[in-house]
């Protein structure tokens, strides 16, 4: 199970496809992660980008746990296509970020 709401999956989503402008937000809201949600992110973009199957989620967040070894923030914003892994990694465990990304665009 995710240790991270899909709020803030969509937030961190959003603000990945506007690296180009958002890159200070996003790091400043990477920042105010605690572990286990950095850790549950890094494992959703593992999945998303099929390092790790669906069915291992607990073990990709265990590994992103151990085997940290830049800050997570950093390592997050230095992976391409980051926003397209995380909702690829949402579409794998059957989860959707759309309805929150929609909220979030539209201020609510």
């Amino acid at each position: 199970m995710l240790e991270i709401s899909i709020a803030k999956v969509a937030n961190v989503i959003l603000m990945a496809r506007e690296l180009n402008r958002a890159e200070g937000e996003l790091h400043a809201f990477l920042d105010s992660l605690n572990e286990d949600e950095l850790a549950s992110l890094v494992a959703l973009m593992w999945i998303g980008r099929e390092s790790f199957e669906p069915d291992d989620l607990a073990e990709a967040i265990a590994t992103a746990k151990s085997e940290a070894t830049t800050p997570t923030p950093d390592y997050l914003l230095g992976t391409p296509h980051l926003s397209d892994h995380l909702e690829n990694g949402l579409d794998a465990l059957g989860l959707s970020a759309s309805d929150e990304e929609d909220d979030l665009v539209r201020g609510g």
